[in-house]
């Protein structure tokens, strides 16, 4: 085992079996190692390993936790006492007691014991074991199936289709006026966008249904948030307004008369003015916020500042304090119009959500499908229902007594939901089960960034009160614990961190209580360095004519391609130099360096591509769209082509691509010039004088005939298997394209589970759908990492770049839907931004901050994956960037503390470091797996292994060979296997009837053979009751069938290195001498030894060969007791040796 580690006291105290514990965790600080300390502690105090529930946010989170337990506990069982000791000890902060070493190395085989394992799973995984166990208490289908993403969006897809034909047929129904209206609000774009964001918000429209019963109780609610009246609508609205009570029309006359009085801007106003006044009430309506209003207010409804000039209101104050009242009741009248607006198309919004909803529900409920929100609000609902979570722990083993949850910062209110229900009656005081029972939960709140999941990091806050209080008035203890302490990054990288966040406005939504953000470093001496780089300035545009043809197009010189060549030289530059880690002792490797991203874009193409441009490894983005990868647009056009022949375009890129390999000048361009038909009957043609193309039309042609009758899966995996496709795509793409190959496969497969399988049908659902996959970059494997700040959570680098760090997230891609939460939940949404009130407007400028919060968060998360050198540059735009970007708040920190570097190009720079003071603390060269000089492997590395020895085939005694066997009956000799049967019945008789009394052999045998399953004539019974009769009652067989005899005797052995197993008929064992009877039923019996069947006669020396090596020193007879006669054969050794295997 390894030096054990030594655990710091906060670190001892969260790992406390004995009491709940909430743990705020820095960047770094160890808190997966706390989570295993817990629950190791836990099965050492005697917790059954059923009753602890870990719940992570991520498959490879529990992986990781659960195989570093695992680890543990193996080494734990077959460590050396005193290294278990030191291990247990530095466990527990104490030495252990002697009897409790002997249990911990049990712990291993007792978790291993554990029906599907330690509960160690994300909180879906859980839900859904849950819902599996309890299907009818959660009221769906026993055989129900999870769906990812991609199928849901599927199905809402479909249930739009589904709720726009509706419409069509209903036009006078709710939703059809719904459509209406939205199609007079949003061009075909914004409405996809909107249906899109209400699909993936549909839990918190589900909820506002479940809470209201109906969709008229969600549309009330937002009605009365919006403050109006039943009935109350913007036309409503306006022609109260218009009307002569509403408003002080003589005193509005004379206002009207003194503008007259003013500027032709004024007298202009008058007239329009004084008409409004003298029109009726319908004519009013119309003109009311057209003419009317705007003499009041500006076109954006704010008031006018100047409503007359000094001269004229000096006049006639009286008409000045009119128009100002009237300006002051219109704010109010407009306020009143938008709001009612606002609900009009929050309305309408609802009328669709809800049956689009009730749509998409009836489709997974028919289907018996799951979505991975329903995972997560059934399982809510399962537990909350009265007595549900007490019957729950009741079937669960016994119940749960321990709950850990780990990135409590991610975890959505729903989620908590779950949790709180499980541990509902942990403190529940007296009464409650005997022993302790805890919730456990680490987390970050400077890191929570999935807000687009759900996560909201005051929640992490809040049920650390709220499980406090539960503690509390339960009497038991509940511990707050901060780690600061970083084993990650080194002190300049830290510090730097705590210096960019000491300011207020970057430290404004990543904590919640107002605290300093502290880290304290574990790394003490190990050389650190965080260095700003000056922005990229965009140079001056370029003109370019419009008729300059493609191949004159000037390279553009842009700040982001300038940001990826300046990485890329740094990264070449340390690597010609062989620049050190000195942490590590040993020079840079790729692997080393993250370039984080804030988000996928333009910039991490072109970096990925200035890096491959260099010869530098790159391992590719983290995410890609799976039908934007070279790769699998090749394999897409190739059966765009099969679908259609005639389409010369798709027909040109096959030919080009990696598949066939063909070159424009010397291959394409010969054929295409001046066809006179399609590419395919020009490269048909041409076939007969070209070898290349002889072969492109032959397998084209090949293709082309199993197209239409291979699935899709089969057909691409021929094609990229037996017929070297995936070979060729990899040697002109590189092995980055392998990943995209098998994920297209793999949804190939997936697509034909649930769709009839065809061509067509698979290459129209791909297309039509964003398929994402992600790469596991958790390790370099040697290569520089490309990838957002959101994919980098987790993992680590030792040198990070931050070249993104100008940009700021706007609103222009965020939801526009509206979530009122206090006094009373409700849905609001305003169309656009300039129709909002007071309330949209306030709800959007919160989701603003709260976007702006995150943002800081996202660097905080993007600045802790550095272990010893963080570089941070930026590009600017046209724009200068915003006050509160990445760059401004770092340079801000960087005031007073930062020493200005000139660099060897000339260019100055900022820089915090630190020297190397210690011994390094990183693995040293020989340790490191990264690309080096090239390996020669010795000559049997490259030999395919030896085959396995076959095994020899078992040898049975009574099937020695086909040469031996007994000739094969005739099926014309009118037997139907009488003879098999005669001979089986005997030899049954034979075994059975020596063990009863010898007065019942006759009565015995009668009631044996005259069962109708043996099918027997009376005289075929006496027969055979004659024969067996006639070898029992012999006075000559006698000794055959007495004490020390056995029956159907099992033996087996290795004779030679083959293995035999028999079975002997009768066998006599004595002191000096063993007998083998072997019972023939054969008609008639030969008459001498040498006259016997080949087959017998090896069979039975095949038998004494294994007794005598069973039976070593005796000596072994062998007999064939013929029934017929019957009569006793001895075989003499000399005839048996002929036959000796």
């Amino acid at each position: 085992m390894n030096a054990p580690q030594t655990r710091t006291g906060p670190q001892v105290t969260a790992a406390d079996p004995q009491v709940s514990v909430w743990v705020s965790a820095n960047a770094g600080t160890g808190k997966t190692q706390v989570l295993t300390d817990r629950i190791t502690r836990l099965l050492l105090e005697g917790v059954r390993p059923e009753r602890i529930l870990c719940l992570t946010f991520t498959k490879a989170a529990a992986a990781e936790m659960a195989t570093r337990l695992s680890e543990r506990l193996g080494a734990w069982a077959v460590a050396r006492e005193s290294d278990l000791r030191a291990e247990i000890s530095a466990l527990l902060g104490k030495p252990p007691e002697d009897d409790l070493l002997a249990p911990a190395r049990r712990l291993f085989a007792e978790t291993l014991d554990v029906p599907g394992g330690l509960k160690i799973r994300t909180i879906h995984a859980f839900c859904e074991s849950l819902l599996g166990r309890f299907p009818v208490e959660a009221g769906i289908a026993p055989h129900f199936s999870v769906i990812d993403e991609r199928t849901a969006a599927e199905l809402m897809a479909e249930a739009r289709n589904h709720l726009l034909g509706q419409a069509v047929q209903e036009e006078s129904g709710n939703v059809a006026a719904a459509l209406r209206l939205m199609a007079s609000l949003l061009n075909e774009e914004s409405f996809t966008r909107l249906m899109t964001d209400l699909s993936s918000k549909r839990s918190h429209l589900r909820g506002l249904f479940v809470r209201y019963g109906s969709g008229q109780g969600v549309i009330e609610a937002a009605r009365r948030a919006m403050g109006l009246e039943q009935g109350e609508s913007p036309q409503t609205i306006i022609e109260d307004a218009c009307k002569d009570v509403s408003f002080d029309k003589q005193a509005l006359t004379g206002a009207a008369e003194a503008l007259l009085q003013g500027t032709a801007k004024e007298q202009k106003q008058a007239a329009a003015f004084q008409a409004w006044l003298i029109s009726d009430t319908g004519t009013r309506c119309q003109q009311f916020e057209d003419i009317y209003q705007l003499v009041f207010l500006t076109k954006t409804n704010t008031e006018r500042k100047t409503l007359m000039t000094k001269k004229v209101a000096d006049a006639h104050p009286d008409s000045l304090q009119a128009m100002l009242d009237e300006q002051a009741r219109l704010m109010a009248i407009n306020a009143r119009i938008r709001a009612a607006r606002v609900f009009q198309a929050s309305e309408a919004l609802i009328h669709i959500g809800h049956r689009l909803l009730d749509t998409f529900e009836n489709l997974k409920e028919a289907r018996a499908l799951l979505d991975y929100d329903d995972l997560i609000l059934k399982a809510r609902d399962l537990l909350q229902a009265e007595g549900g979570a007490s019957w729950v722990h009741y079937k669960l083993d016994g119940g749960l007594d321990h709950i850990l949850v780990d990135e409590a910062q991610d975890t959505s209110p729903e989620q908590w939901d779950v949790i709180k229900a499980l541990a509902g009656d942990f403190f529940a005081g007296a009464g409650a089960r005997e022993g302790e029972r805890t919730v456990f939960a680490v987390g970050d709140e400077k890191q929570s960034i999935y807000s687009f999941q759900g996560a909201d990091p005051f929640m992490f806050g809040h049920m650390s009160e709220y499980f406090k209080n539960l503690a509390s008035d339960a009497g038991k203890i509940f511990s707050p614990v901060e780690l600061e302490r970083s084993y990650r990054s080194t002190k300049s990288v830290l510090r730097t961190v705590d210096d960019v966040f000491s300011h207020d406005t970057a430290r404004q939504g990543l904590t919640f209580d107002n605290k300093p953000i502290t880290h304290h470093w574990a790394r003490d001496g190990q050389a650190g360095l965080v260095e700003l780089w000056p922005t990229m300035k965009p140079g001056e545009a370029i003109e370019v004519k419009p008729w300059d043809a493609p191949l004159d197009r000037v390279a553009v010189d842009s700040p982001e391609d300038r940001m990826a060549v300046r990485i890329a030289d740094t990264i070449a530059g340390w690597r010609e130099s062989g620049e050190e880690l000195l942490s590590a002792g040993r020079s840079i490797r790729e692997s080393d360096i993250m370039i984080l991203v804030r988000q996928r874009g333009s910039f991490a193409e072109k970096m990925v591509n200035t890096l491959k441009g260099r010869g530098i490894p790159v391992a590719g983005a983290d995410r890609m769209v799976l039908s934007e990868q070279l790769a699998v647009m090749d394999l897409l056009a190739l059966g765009r082509f099969l679908l259609l022949p005639e389409d010369d375009l798709t027909l040109a890129v096959v030919l080009k691509g990696p598949l066939f390999g063909f070159n424009d000048n010397e291959d394409l361009f010969p054929l295409c010039h001046k066809r006179t038909g399609t590419l395919w009957t020009a490269l048909k043609a041409a076939a007969a004088d070209n070898p290349k193309y002889a072969e492109a039309t032959d397998r084209l042609s090949e293709f082309l005939a199993r197209a239409d009758f291979m699935p899709p899966f089969e057909f691409y995996a021929q094609v990229l298997g037996p017929e070297g496709g995936r070979r060729q795509l990899l040697a002109r793409l590189g092995t980055e394209a392998d990943d995209p190959i098998d994920e297209f496969l793999g949804l190939a497969l997936d697509y034909e589970r649930e769709h009839v399988p065809s061509l067509q049908g698979f290459l129209s659902w791909i297309e039509a759908g964003r398929t994402q996959i992600k790469r596991d970059l958790e390790t370099g494997q040697g290569k520089v990492r490309v990838m957002t700040v959101h994919g980098s959570k987790g993992l680590q680098g030792n040198i990070v770049f931050l070249p993104d760090t100008c940009s700021v997230p706007t609103a222009r891609h965020e939801s526009k839907l509206r979530w009122v939460r206090d006094p009373e939940k409700a849905l609001l949404w305003a169309p656009h931004k300039d129709q909002e009130e007071s309330l949209t407007a306030a709800l959007s400028e919160d989701a603003a901050d709260k976007r702006a919060q995150e943002y800081r968060r996202l660097l905080y998360v993007a600045m802790t994956r550095a272990r010893d050198r963080l570089y941070i540059g930026g590009w600017e735009g046209r724009n200068k960037p915003h006050e509160d970007c990445w760059y401004n708040l770092i340079e801000t920190a960087f005031e007073g503390v930062a020493e200005n570097v000139t660099l060897p190009g000339g260019e100055t720079v900022l820089r915090v470091s630190n020297q190397q003071d210690a011994e390094p603390d990183g693995k040293p060269e020989s340790d490191v797996a990264g690309p080096g000089d090239p390996v020669t492997l010795p000559d049997w590395a490259l030999q395919p292994p030896a085959g396995e020895p076959e095994p020899a085939t078992p040898l049975s005694p009574s099937r020695l060979s086909e040469d031996t066997e007994p000739a094969v009956r005739s099926p014309f000799d009118g037997d139907d296997g009488a003879r098999f049967k005669r001979g089986t019945l005997i030899h049954r008789l034979l075994e059975s009837l020596p063990s009863i009394s010898p007065g019942n052999w006759r009565t015995a045998a009668a009631t044996y053979l005259s069962r109708p399953v043996h099918n027997l004539e009376p005289d075929q019974q006496g027969a055979i009751t004659g024969e067996v009769m006639a070898v029992l009652e012999n006075p000559e067989f006698a000794a055959l069938f007495g004490p020390g005899s056995l029956a159907e005797v099992p033996i087996s052995g290795l004779i030679k290195g083959r293995t035999v197993s028999a079975r002997i008929d009768r066998l006599t064992i004595g002191d000096n001498n063993i007998t083998i009877i072997d019972y023939k039923t054969n008609r008639p019996p030969p008459a001498n030894p040498d006259d016997v069947a080949p087959a017998y006669l090896g069979q039975m020396a095949l038998y004494r060969s294994l007794l005598r090596l069973i039976y070593p020193g005796r000596s072994v007879s062998c007999i064939l007791a013929w029934t017929d006669g019957p009569r006793l054969m001895s075989l003499p050794d000399d005839i048996l040796d002929q036959y000796a295997p």
